[in-house]
């Protein structure tokens, strides 16, 4: 996946989860999903950068 596909996903992924969370409790299952997600994007796409 390239550099710009993973921003891509991490802002579509970022985006869904705040409208997740105005409809849903932070505490939610739904929630949590969504930002247990959007933290792993984040954290492939900082392995990506790393790597010389």
């Amino acid at each position: 996946m390239t550099r710009t596909a993973l921003l891509n996903k991490i802002e579509e992924c970022r985006k869904e989860m705040l409208l997740l969370s105005k409809q849903h409790d932070l505490s939610s299952d739904i929630v949590i999903s969504s930002s247990r997600k959007l933290d792993k994007l984040i954290n492939d796409y900082l392995k990506y950068c790393s790597v010389p």
